[in-house]
C-alpha cells in the first residue's frame, strides 16, 4: 500500500469565462520514506498539487489518498486532523506570527493537537528547543520575528513544521531564503530526518541543484508530471 497516491487528479480553476487547468490528470505513487523533488517554472502547477496533497485545496476530479484513506471523504474536520497530525507544511513564506516568540511559533501547531494525544508542556519545550538546536538557532529561542533575518525565520519555519511528528512534509521552495551553505545545512537535515526517522518528504522547487540531492526526481510543466 502508498503512503499518498493520486489518480487521474485535476483541478481546474474558473477564472472569469475561462478555465485554467493548473494540475492535469496527474497519477502518482508516494511510498512511505520516499523523497521527491518536484522541479518546474513558476505556474507549473507545483504549488498546487502540494495543495492538494495536503487536503488545503480539493481536486476537480480524480481521487486522492492517504494510507489507503480518500481525502474527499473525510470532511473538514478530518481534513483537518490529518493536516495537523500528519502532515508537516514548509510554506513558500515563512510565516511567523510577529507578536510571537520563536519558540512560541513552533509551539503553535501543537495547539491545535487533541487534549488527550498532547503531549506535556515539558517535552513540547524540550522539542522545540532540540528541533532549533538542529537548525542552528537555539540561541535565538526566546527572540521575536523581526529580530531575525529572512533566512533565520525560514530556518525556524523549517524547524516548526516537525513539531507535531509529521509522517509527512510539504515542503514549497523551503530554501528560497538561504544562503548556498545554509541550504547544504538544510537539505542535510532533511535528509536525516528522511532517513532516521522515516519522514517522507515532497518537494517542489525551481532548483534543479537543490532537487539534485533527492533519489526520486519529477519534472512538472503545465500542470503535468514527467519522469527526470
Amino acid at each position: 500500500m502508498s503512503q499518498i497516491s493520486l489518480h487521474n487528479v485535476t483541478k481546474t480553476y474558473q477564472i472569469g469565462e475561462d478555465n485554467l487547468v493548473a494540475v492535469q490528470d496527474i497519477s502518482l505513487d508516494i511510498q512511505s520514506g520516499d523523497f521527491i523533488s518536484i522541479v518546474g517554472h513558476s505556474g507549473s502547477g507545483k504549488t498546487t498539487l502540494l495543495s492538494l496533497i495536503g487536503g488545503i485545496t480539493t481536486p476537480t476530479s480524480g481521487r486522492i489518498s492517504f494510507e489507503d484513506m480518500d481525502l474527499s471523504a473525510m470532511g473538514s474536520d478530518g481534513l483537518s486532523e490529518y493536516r495537523c497530525q500528519k502532515i508537516g507544511f514548509m510554506f513558500q513564506f515563512a510565516s511567523l506570527l510577529p507578536m510571537l516568540t520563536v519558540k512560541e511559533n513552533l509551539l503553535l501547531p501543537t495547539m491545535f493537537v487533541p487534549g488527550s494525544e498532547r503531549t506535556d508542556a515539558a517535552k513540547l519545550d524540550d522539542k522545540a528547543a532540540e528541533l532549533l538546536r538542529s537548525v542552528g538557532l537555539l540561541d535565538k529561542i526566546n527572540a521575536f520575528p523581526c529580530q531575525l533575518s529572512g533566512g533565520q525565520q525560514r530556518r525556524v519555519a523549517i524547524a516548526r513544521s516537525f513539531m507535531n511528528n509529521p509522517a509527512l512534509i510539504l515542503a514549497d521552495e523551503p530554501t528560497g531564503d538561504l544562503d548556498e551553505d545554509t541550504e547544504q545545512e538544510m537539505i542535510n537535515f532533511f535528509k536525516s530526518m528522511n532517513q532516521t526517522i522515516g519522514i517522507t518528504f515532497v518537494m517542489v522547487t525551481h532548483n534543479t541543484e537543490l532537487a539534485s540531492h533527492t533519489p526520486r526526481r519529477l519534472r512538472m510543466h503545465q500542470g503535468s508530471l514527467q519522469m527526470l
